[in-house]
């Protein structure tokens, strides 16, 4: 069972529809009970950091994500500004986040691009993982973004994409995935790490 974060400032149910069209069985978690029978946690996001973090301080489940994620090691996977507030300050609201991963959330220079980002950019992967199983490369996936993040350590880097410069696009760092742009809305190339995610997951859980 997948369970998928269901707060104020997430889109968790476009997540909830792509992983329906893929035949994934997930269930929303908005509480500490929802978390008991899940084999991985998705984190969507839009909006701003700071309406994230309220949402889920509100909640009150960021213990019992830490306790799933950083200490049982709970597949995770975070999109867009699910995936931001991973790190530990962001530009956007001069906030700090989770502070999960090593770095910060920075804005796109708005003098050279039009800010946010909004449409179809290239990716290309920085290593093989089970993540991006099944796809070629420089394939392009839909954004919406003002911001993005810079990690500490290149070795989280799984992918990139360039919007006057290079930067970083999905990372991965121990069980935690996270991608800054939406997989769920990305068409079939969406789905398929979306699907690879959530298979992987499962086959965790069944070792």
């Amino acid at each position: 069972m997948i369970g998928i974060v269901n707060y104020k400032a997430g889109n968790s149910h476009s997540v909830m529809n792509a992983c329906g069209k893929i035949g994934i069985e997930c269930k929303y978690i908005s509480a500490k009970k929802d978390f008991a029978d899940i084999s991985a946690i998705i984190l969507p996001g839009v909006g701003s950091a700071r309406a994230t973090m309220d949402s889920l301080e509100e909640l009150n489940i960021i213990p019992e994500l830490e306790k799933c994620v950083l200490k049982k090691k709970v597949p995770f996977l975070g999109i867009c500004v699910g995936m931001q507030i991973l790190f530990e300050h962001s530009e956007e609201d001069d906030i700090d986040c989770l502070g999960w991963i090593k770095g910060n959330v920075v804005k796109f220079n708005n003098t050279k691009v039009r800010v946010p980002q909004i449409g179809w950019n290239k990716l290309s992967w920085k290593r093989d993982d089970t993540f991006i199983k099944g796809l070629n490369a420089n394939e392009y996936f839909y954004f919406v973004n003002s911001y993005y993040v810079k990690p500490a350590n290149d070795d989280d880097l799984l992918a990139v994409a360039n919007y006057d410069g290079e930067f970083c696009a999905m990372i991965k760092h121990d069980n935690i995935y996270a991608s800054q742009c939406h997989i769920e809305k990305s068409g079939p190339v969406g789905l398929t790490v979306l699907k690879n995610f959530c298979e992987e997951a499962v086959k965790n859980v069944s070792k």
